[in-house]
């Protein structure tokens, strides 16, 4: 019996985290990275990325650190 309670427990606890994941903001970016390949020195280079809120609630981008 306790058993059975704990698993339900597991259960509710789980559908509650699934709600609130599903309605949480979510990014979504087409791609994550880019290769240049071979760039000439002092060359001026860019590349556009595409980014797209796909989740329920406002998203916010707070800071950006290029790599």
């Amino acid at each position: 019996m306790k058993t059975l309670k704990q698993l339900f427990l597991i259960l509710i606890s789980v559908l509650v985290f699934a709600g609130i994941a599903a309605s949480a903001p979510r990014l979504t970016i087409a791609e994550s990275s880019f290769n240049f390949g071979f760039v000439p020195q002092h060359s001026k280079i860019s590349h556009d990325f595409w980014l797209l809120s796909t989740g329920d609630d406002e998203l916010k981008i707070l800071k950006v650190v290029p790599g």
